[in-house]
């Protein structure tokens, strides 16, 4: 039997390097326990992701951009009019009390019902077999998108009002759910069915959030697959899609074509890529690859490393949105917040799941990332709410509050000198 030499370096190492991670990991977790940690991270998340999208957009849309207007930068300064629209919006969303946000939810779902209504009533535009966009003149919008935010903020004032009521089933499902249906009705009979899906996650999880029976996810989830699958088979260009999506490269030059260049993009890209601007798919070859397929060329020109970090970021707005709905003691804040984490993060997993050919692809762009004001602007402001609700938690205000008065005192010490 043989015993340890206490004076063997090895062994005096192996202490400290136990010591060592220890100390990294208790550093790191007083660090996510701050009282800003959530604050820092929403805003910090965000703007990567933001700063991301437009290197990626101005990448992958100057082929495109140069072939349809003669200038590789009009499609990205289109993208960068639509930045400077959303951020100041996203900033005011921040600051509104929650009151002044409750007292607009009606209204918000009411203004998107008839946006939607009059996209299917002679004033919508088809694009791509999709009756979604709304034209008035110069003025193109996407009511569907507008109506995420509507009826997270909507679901969340009626169920925060209802919160000692929430026991009964009726008090769950009414007036919510046949609001949202007509909502997600009315995307249906514009062949949005990517959409459709999305805004039925939302349903879902608001439903889960409020304490909804078990029994009715596996009830509404069965009903939203079936429902699912007749309405992709009553499509012809839908049914390829749903038949092939697993294989894209057996109807390579048809339904798969797609999907199959975005894996080319993908493998092309390698661990870390070529570099951007050296994508070789976004030619011509990648249908919409500034929109919904924006992250295979991000893939390509980024590889393994910048794809994982944009999944990084949107898991690390995630973890902080769920540590600001776990510490609130407002209803309300707790449902939005629940509610725009399950869009977001359910958009970018359905987009990520179309171009690695996990998932058929329904048309579902990537938060934040791909080209197209109408998605992007809604997503800043939920945003903007996120870092609201974060910098009005009671510990977060009172840091604030002694940061900016110490900044004061310094101020006042300075002029002083």
């Amino acid at each position: 039997m043989t015993t340890a030499n206490p004076l063997d370096p090895v062994e005096r190492a192996r202490p400290v390097r136990r010591q060592s991670v220890g100390g990294w990991f208790a550093a790191v977790r007083h660090a996510l326990d701050r009282p800003l940690t959530a604050y820092y991270l929403l805003l910090g998340a965000s703007a990567l992701l933001l700063t991301i999208g437009l290197i990626m957009v101005l990448s992958a849309s100057s082929v495109y951009s140069y072939e349809k207007n003669g200038s590789s930068y009009a499609v990205v300064e289109r993208q960068l009019l639509w930045v400077l629209i959303g951020i100041p919006c996203a900033w005011i969303a921040s600051r509104l009390p929650h009151s002044a946000l409750r007292r607009f939810a009606w209204l918000a779902l009411i203004v998107s019902i008839v946006l939607l209504a009059l996209t299917q009533l002679g004033l919508g535009r088809t694009v791509n077999g999709n009756t979604n966009w709304l034209g008035v003149g110069p003025f193109v919008v996407q009511p569907a998108e507008i109506a995420k935010l509507s009826i997270v903020l909507w679901a969340a004032h009626v169920y925060a009002l209802k919160e000692k009521r929430l026991r009964s089933l009726h008090e769950v499902f009414v007036p919510v759910v046949p609001g949202m249906l007509l909502v997600v009705g009315l995307v249906v009979l514009g062949h949005d069915l990517g959409t459709a899906l999305v805004l039925m996650a939302i349903l879902l999880a608001m439903l889960w959030v409020v304490g909804a029976p078990g029994r009715l996810f596996s009830v509404a989830l069965t009903v939203v697959g079936v429902v699912a699958i007749w309405l992709a088979s009553t499509s012809p260009e839908r049914r390829e899609r749903l038949t092939n999506f697993a294989d894209p490269f057996k109807d390579f030059h048809n339904a798969g074509w797609q999907p199959a260049h975005g894996l080319y993009a993908l493998s092309h890209g390698g661990v870390f890529g070529q570099g951007i601007g050296a994508s070789q798919q976004k030619w011509g070859n990648l249908p919409e690859a500034h929109t919904d397929f924006i992250f295979a060329v991000l893939g390509e020109e980024l590889g393994l490393v910048g794809t994982l970090l944009v999944i990084a970021l949107f898991l690390t707005i995630a973890y902080a949105a769920v540590r600001v709905a776990a510490h609130t003691q407002d209803a309300f804040v707790r449902y939005t917040t629940f509610g725009i984490v399950v869009w977001l993060l359910g958009q970018m997993i359905i987009n990520v799941g179309m171009v690695l050919a996990l998932l058929p692809v329904i048309g579902i762009p990537l938060p934040l990332v791909s080209y197209g004001g109408s998605a992007l602007v809604p997503s800043l402001v939920a945003l903007g709410l996120l870092i609201g609700f974060a910098r009005r938690e009671p510990e977060a205000a009172r840091a604030l509050a002694q940061r900016k008065k110490a900044r004061s005192a310094g101020l006042s010490a300075g002029r002083l000198s």
